[in-house]
């Protein structure tokens, strides 16, 4: 590490990679950070090892367990969230000058893209533009093109799965994540690296409504049939039955908790159909409004760098 030099911090570092410092800090793991963040973990480290170098001195203790900010680390830690704190002030008051947007805007999703992907994105779109009154429906992943369709939203995230019924819509690519499976720490298949589906179709599955159509394809493809041993609408039962010992489950990475892999294995899911594709959908023939439109931009202006396993793998 070379010596510290204030200009050159100044000049060298972007704003996305403090708050990428400051998730690392609060995930404790870079790994999560970057999913937080929507880049790739690669791409995170290099950048926090960038920001290490451009400060003169290690800002993170990287251990087996995660990662720790030195006494230098919670210094910039502290001054970064200042400027954070500073830049929504900032964002606040000019947002009262923003003309032209303004009315309701409604969006529909699902638990397991608003917990992980889109309920920060709203927050910041709100602070943004404060005269959007926001609405947020918290439907069935199925349901949500047809949702906007028939015009109850205007935006609609959902994760592309088989059977979808699209029409009346338009999509745009939004986000990538994957799939993985569960299973108690004391599992046989909690010391594999990767596990098939056909692996874990002699386990008693704990099913999540959304991702049925899926399964039922899967067993299809390898000649079998899929009966789950229990079905449920939310990903955080599932979790409770395979930490419970109840069997074993499949869902996105994303919601897997570092507080849950205490009690459960997450462990790479070797199928095709594994990476989890997050569209937005518009309705198609309708001129969105000016709140719509900047959204999906918000969304879309995102860092979109492509998704990489965590390191937990």
């Amino acid at each position: 590490m070379g010596t510290f030099n204030r200009l050159h911090l100044i000049r060298q570092v972007d704003l996305f990679t403090l708050r990428l410092f400051l998730s690392a800090i609060e995930e404790q793991q870079i790994g999560r950070a970057a999913i937080r963040e929507n880049i790739a973990a690669s791409t995170a480290t290099k950048r926090i090892q960038i920001l290490e170098e451009i400060a003169g001195i290690q800002l993170l203790e990287r251990g087996p367990k995660g990662v720790v900010p030195t006494p230098a680390g919670a210094v910039l830690a502290r001054c970064a969230r200042q400027i954070f704190d500073s830049l929504e002030d900032m964002r606040s008051e000019v947002a009262s000058f923003t003309d032209g947007v303004r009315g309701d805007l409604a969006i529909a999703s699902a638990r397991t893209i608003f917990v992980p992907f889109l309920a920060r994105e709203l927050g910041d779109f709100s602070r943004e533009y404060p005269d959007v009154d926001l609405s947020v429906h918290d439907i069935e992943n199925a349901d949500i093109p047809q949702h906007v369709a028939h015009g109850e939203a205007d935006i609609g995230v959902f994760a592309v799965t088989r059977d979808l019924d699209l029409d009346g819509v338009d999509v745009t690519p939004y986000r990538e994540d994957r799939l993985v499976a569960l299973v108690p720490r004391n599992h046989l298949l909690s010391e594999r690296s990767t596990v098939t589906f056909e692996d874990l179709l002699p386990e008693n599955m704990i099913a999540v409504a959304s991702l049925l159509p899926d399964f039922h394809a899967a067993a299809r493809g390898i000649g079998q049939t899929f009966e789950p041993g229990f079905t449920v609408r939310s990903a955080g039962v599932a979790m409770s039955l395979v930490r419970a010992g109840l069997g074993v489950s499949v869902q996105p990475e994303c919601l897997v908790t570092r507080e849950a892999l205490n009690s459960v294995a997450a462990v790479e899911l070797a199928e095709p159909w594994a990476v989890r594709k997050i569209d937005i959908a518009v309705a198609h023939g309708r001129t969105p409004s000016p709140a719509a439109r900047e959204l999906v931009r918000q969304l879309l202006d995102r860092p979109r760098e492509d998704y990489q396993p965590m390191s937990y793998f």
